[in-house]
């Protein structure tokens, strides 16, 4: 057997309120990057379903940008750490620097390539450095600044100029190389979170938290316009960026919206259109980045929800998508319809994706509390969270109904529910477990051991519970109770996880000791051993669909597909699948398996049989 992967549904950036993110764009291949905890990920605008990753920073990643001919990207993270890498094959490393004490949150390429500036919060008094991007050498000294720099701008033309501004309320100026301090401008009464050069170089612009920005001259840095208060924001303006002709900016800001801006022969700017984009209105719509790549303008709200406008058709409604900001950590597909996945982060997210589409819309519950386990049936979804409540959720299309909360008192650990009578649900708890018929629940019991995971048969009348040190309990389920069939010791490590095969025939669990069993159901007898692959804690585990193979996803990062009538040795490894763990697994169909880990991303593989 072989693997391939078929599609990838991108993680959104990491936002932080009160606080603008820089994403930037390659005007040749129209792909814009960002960043999401330590992954650097490119994404085409016109197909977003191409994406790539680059996954080599040891700490999370703040900001990446392309080198002015495409080839290169410079990416920086939170220690003050700037890799530069090719977009070509395999993402070779060309360097690696340590530039600041700190974390950087703006770096910027010379227009020739040579140079890099990048800015941040430091030790003492360097928050800027300017650097030869082959050696590393400095080029000039940048002081003036007291507070973590925000923003750094080069200027596109000569003579070289660079421009900084940060937390001091300051907009720093500065000539060479080797760069010197030219002067300082004090017009902003607020954090300044961003400054641009226009393409020409002709002039720069800053904005900043006390709703306002300012147009200064590109060579002599001199006050020379503003953007007019009238119709303008009403909340702190994030981020800022030029149209390609250097006629037009756009600006987006927290009072979610983004507007654009003519700016006049007088460098004056008026606005031109006030962008509204598509959201329910609650803080997670406020704006914090944004891009002007092309005919494309780009913003990203706090939310994690992406909406491309086109510049030529700016009353088109635009084309929006998102996916999640945290660990995935569970999938599930809808039975009716294989093709559409539901899958939830514990932040409370649960994203609908259709494959071959990809996303299709975030599931809008009455409440947002956060997820641990989700079991997605024909009509209703089925959550546990982190407050000891259940949820029975009934959903149709994109809608969710009233969701009905079942406090069970004590913290849920796994939830099961029986597919063919889905009114009976089981969820393990720290001493034992909680039956539920519908809402109520029938019956609490007290197993005397330490539960970490559970299974329920699907016509429901059989459960498997998982123990602290590794053994299986098989209990036959009377009415509202359980009665013990059978203690199945084997594993070597608690047990993490326990499904049935959909023909009922057998069963599979996985433990934290890197071990996975196929047991026969009728004769509890091992039908698969020697699972031995992983080289870290299991979290889950799947069947196809014909009960033929399964699959395990464990925190060292690794996929692992057997075949059941094979040994164990003939199997075959998705490395590296995803960066920190595979948390949540499903196959849709005989030969299509999903994963979904701690990078937020969900991935999509088409496994060839032999």
């Amino acid at each position: 057997m072989s693997h391939e992967l078929k599609e990838t549904y991108a993680c959104m950036p990491t936002t932080e309120r009160g606080r603008g993110i820089l994403i930037s764009g390659d005007a040749k291949s129209n792909s814009i990057v960002y960043t999401n905890a330590r992954s650097v990920v490119i994404v085409s605008l016109e197909n977003p379903l191409n994406v790539s990753v680059y996954g080599e920073h040891a700490y999370p990643a703040t900001v990446a940008r392309f080198s002015p001919n495409g080839e290169w990207v410079a990416s920086a993270d939170a220690s003050g750490t700037v890799r530069i890498w090719g977009t070509r094959n395999d993402f070779v490393l060309k360097k690696e620097f340590r530039v600041l004490s700190g974390r950087i949150d703006d770096l910027q390429w010379s227009p020739d390539g040579l140079r890099i500036v990048a800015c941040g919060e430091g030790k003492g008094k360097s928050f800027v450095r300017a650097f030869m991007w082959d050696s590393g050498t400095n080029v000039g000294e940048f002081d003036g600044h007291s507070r973590r720099v925000l923003s750094c701008a080069y200027k596109p033309t000569r003579p070289f100029r660079v421009v900084t501004c940060g937390e001091d309320f300051l907009v720093n100026f500065y000539e060479g190389p080797p760069f010197r301090f030219k002067l300082s401008h004090r017009d902003h009464s607020n954090f300044v979170n961003c400054v641009r050069y226009s393409p020409d170089g002709s002039k720069f612009i800053s904005v900043s938290s006390d709703k306002s920005g300012f147009i200064f001259d590109g060579k002599s840095a001199e006050k020379i316009g503003e953007l007019s208060s009238e119709g303008g924001h009403t909340g702190s303006i994030y981020a800022v960026s030029w149209s390609p002709d250097g006629k037009q900016v756009l600006t987006v800001s927290a009072d979610k919206s983004a507007k654009v801006w003519d700016i006049s022969e007088d460098n004056n700017g008026k606005v031109k259109k006030t962008l509204t984009c598509p959201g329910t209105g609650g803080v997670e719509d406020m704006l914090v980045g944004c891009l002007w790549l092309n005919d494309y303008l780009v913003t990203v709200s706090l939310g994690g929800i992406i909406s491309i406008f086109l510049a030529s058709d700016l009353d088109k409604a635009p084309t929006a998508f998102s996916g999640h900001m945290k660990n995935v950590s569970s999938l599930s597909i809808l039975r009716s319809n294989p093709k559409v996945l539901l899958s939830s982060s514990y932040d409370g997210l649960i994203v609908k994706w259709i494959q071959g589409i990809g996303y299709s819309g975030k599931l809008q519950r009455k409440e947002g509390s956060q997820i641990k386990c989700l079991v997605a049936l024909e009509e209703e979804i089925v959550t546990s969270g982190f407050d000891n409540k259940i949820r029975r959720v009934s959903f149709h299309g994109d809608q969710c109904g009233d969701a009905e909360a079942i406090d069970i008192g004590s913290q849920p650990k796994d939830l099961s529910v029986a597919l063919l009578s889905p009114e009976l649900a089981l969820v393990s708890i720290d001493s034992g477990v909680v039956m539920l018929r519908g809402t109520k629940i029938v019956s609490t019991i007290n197993l005397g051991f330490v539960v970490t995971a559970s299974a329920v048969s699907p016509d429901g009348s059989e459960a498997i519970i998982g123990e602290q040190d590794g053994k299986l309990h098989i209990y036959s389920i009377s009415g509202d109770t359980l009665v013990e069939e059978a203690v199945l010791e084997k594993h070597r490590g608690a047990i993490s996880v326990i499904r049935y095969s959909p023909d009922v025939s057998m069963f599979a669990s996985g433990d934290v000791n890197r071990e996975a069993i196929v047991w026969d159901r009728a004769s509890h007898e091992v039908k698969l051993k020697n699972m031995l692959y992983h080289t870290a804690r299991i979290n889950c585990l799947a069947w196809s669909p014909d009960s033929r193979r399964i699959a395990t996803g464990s925190l060292d990062m690794c996929v692992i597909i057997y075949e059941i009538d094979q040994p164990a040795s003939s199997r075959i490894t998705i490395k590296g699948a995803h960066l920190g763990g595979v948390y949540g697994l499903t196959f849709t169909d005989e030969y299509s398996l999903v994963s979904s880990g701690e990078d937020a991303f969900i991935r999509v593989w088409k496994i060839t049989p032999p």
